[in-house]
């Protein structure tokens, strides 16, 4: 015989993605559901993050960010418990500042000292913080030089899961070069340079 569900309002998962898509942020960043990938668990929960989007729809060239909040009953041992948060965060930068040699550990930081700001919980973290430069030829020649900061992380949530969406919105921003406390404050276009 098949094991009966508890009616869906009342699993640990319905209960965390409703506190989820009733949460506010801050006017500096646009967030939405989007599809969640399938095959990583059974239940799945997936936002997008913008900062400053100029366009509805379009990417924003401040930065951008993703996290998907997996939710498996089995308790994957990678996980060590039944949930995984897994996030994306990118900005561009100055080209002066992607040199940075300390610009990775910095991002990795940024993280963690959220999550700890909030309250949230969390263990079995790993991830990547990855700096690119790049010199435009040719057709793209206009493009100048530029760099960018893309965050990859996972860590397994204890307690309630909205810090930790709110931690993640605070990176994307922070990446973006909009620590908390600068909503409002003016941005002079896009950080990607161009050469003349």
């Amino acid at each position: 015989m098949a094991e009966l569900r508890p009616p869906a309002a009342t699993t640990p998962f319905a209960h965390a993605a409703e506190s989820v898509r009733a949460m506010q942020f801050r006017d500096d960043i646009s967030v939405q559901e989007i599809a969640a990938p399938t095959g990583l668990a059974p239940d799945s929960l997936a936002l997008r993050g913008d900062v400053r989007p100029e366009a509805e729809g379009e990417e924003s060239a401040y930065g951008t960010g993703r996290l998907v909040l997996l939710y498996d009953v089995e308790e994957p041992a990678q996980w060590n418990g039944p949930w995984r948060i897994v996030c994306f965060a990118q900005a561009p930068l100055e080209p002066d500042i992607g040199t940075d040699p300390l610009l990775a550990d910095v991002a990795w930081a940024w993280l963690t000292d959220a999550l700890k700001s909030r309250g949230a919980g969390f263990h079995s973290a790993s991830g990547t913080a990855t700096k690119t430069l790049s010199k435009g030829f040719g057709s793209l020649a206009a493009e100048g030089d530029g760099a960018q900061i893309e965050l990859r992380a996972s860590w397994s949530p204890e307690g309630e899961i909205t810090p930790h969406v709110e931690a993640w919105a605070e990176l994307v921003c922070m990446l973006a070069g909009l620590p908390p406390g600068s909503e409002g404050i003016a941005m002079l276009g896009s950080r990607r340079t161009t050469r003349d």
